[in-house]
């Protein structure tokens, strides 16, 4: 056990760059922090500080050895949470990050409340990059391939990117057959929050030959609104599939140059790194990837990528 408190007492000095504060914190002197690290280093063999009058810093081998080191803590405190909340229902707030797909997300958070309603859900809708552990996130749902180390990821299922338009719009301006008729016709458009920039319709073309500029007929930055406009015959929207399959099963909308959209997405739901998360992440990762994106059949609708749009 006087490891661990080495641990957790060179944690709090790499954080607060002071003997005395991460004393203070820990309810003991600085002179006792002091010992305590001179313990851990000899039993290292390395120096993990530099000190000064004025200031202590870490060295380099002190910033790696300080990564570790909250892993290891990391692990024990959720080591022991899971075995504290084995025995009862999961608790507490959660906080989660999702992308703008509230369609998607909604219905199935909604039989989350009502499955878990010990858990008090604290939601923040947004596109942007979030650092889950600078940010305080509990879970974040994102699309793309998981990149960050210090985080936990499972796959929550695919989606593919379909150009739609009503039936009424394409009796009044034609059926498009080709990528290049879309320069006829009325194209509503997403731009991203972050760049400004309007997203790309992902359309197979000859090598060399230069991407289209599309009409923007209309620019916004959410599903909800394309979709819409969509259904009103006012365009052809660029959507991912699963926002779109009622209205397509329904007939209210048709797919266009189906083999000529090439772009696919995949929804992960990430977590700070722990073999034990809590048994609130653990029931909410579960629900995710049971409940988010099943796979279902598909009755001859072909379609393809971008979410939260």
């Amino acid at each position: 056990m006087d490891s661990l408190n080495g641990f957790v007492v060179f944690v709090q000095v790499a954080e607060t760059r002071s003997f005395v504060a991460a004393g203070r914190q820990l309810g003991v002197s600085a002179s006792a922090v002091g010992k305590s690290i001179a313990r851990l280093e000899q039993r290292l063999g390395v120096r993990l500080f530099h000190r000064s009058t004025r200031s202590i810093t870490l060295t380099s081998e002190g910033a790696a050895f300080l990564e570790r080191s909250r892993r290891i803590l990391a692990e024990i405190e959720a080591a022991e949470l899971e075995l504290s909340q084995s025995s009862s229902a999961p608790r507490g707030r959660l906080r989660v990050s999702l992308p703008l797909v509230s369609g998607l997300v909604l219905p199935v958070l909604a039989d989350f409340m009502r499955s878990h309603p010990e858990i008090e859900l604290d939601l923040d809708f947004s596109d942007r990059m979030v650092d889950v552990i600078e940010e305080g996130f509990d879970a974040v749902v994102r699309t793309g391939e998981p990149a960050d180390s210090r985080l936990r990821a499972r796959r929550l299922g695919a989606f593919r990117s379909v150009l739609v338009a009503s039936p009424d719009y394409l009796a009044r301006r034609g059926t498009p057959r080709k990528p290049g008729d879309l320069l006829r016709h009325a194209c509503l458009h997403y731009r991203f929050p972050t760049s400004g920039k309007l997203e790309p319709w992902a359309l197979r073309r000859p090598a060399g030959e230069a991407e289209l500029a599309l009409p923007v007929t209309m620019v916004c930055n959410n599903i909800e609104t394309r979709l819409c406009f969509a259904l009103q015959g006012l365009g052809i929207a660029y959507l991912p599939d699963f926002s779109v399959r009622e209205p397509l099963a329904d007939g209210r909308l048709r797919t266009v140059l189906d083999g000529h959209v090439e772009r696919e997405g995949v929804f992960h739901v990430l977590w700070p790194a722990s073999k034990h998360p809590s048994p609130k992440v653990r029931a909410l990762v579960d629900f995710l990837c049971e409940r988010l994106l099943p796979p279902v059949p598909s009755p001859g609708v072909r379609a393809r990528q971008r979410p939260g749009r």
